[in-house]
């Protein structure tokens, strides 16, 4: 059976899938109904936006890294 994948939050760390993005982490900032503000994990960068339903264990989705308290 598989995981579920956890609800995305504010403070959480996550990683890219995609191969041509190996080792990009992103930590969420907020979230809306539809998509998710980021910015790369452990320092400055810039901030996009990522759809919630890209936050899934993929090929080119994210897989969770770290997680806040809820």
């Amino acid at each position: 059976m598989t995981q579920p994948t956890p609800a995305v939050r504010p403070g959480q760390i996550w990683a890219d899938n995609d191969k041509r993005s190996a080792g990009r982490q992103v930590q969420v900032l907020a979230i809306d109904e539809t998509h998710a503000v980021v910015r790369p994990a452990g320092g400055p960068g810039l901030q996009t936006r990522i759809r919630l339903d890209r936050f899934r264990p993929t090929s080119t989705g994210y897989r969770l890294v770290k997680d806040v308290a809820p």
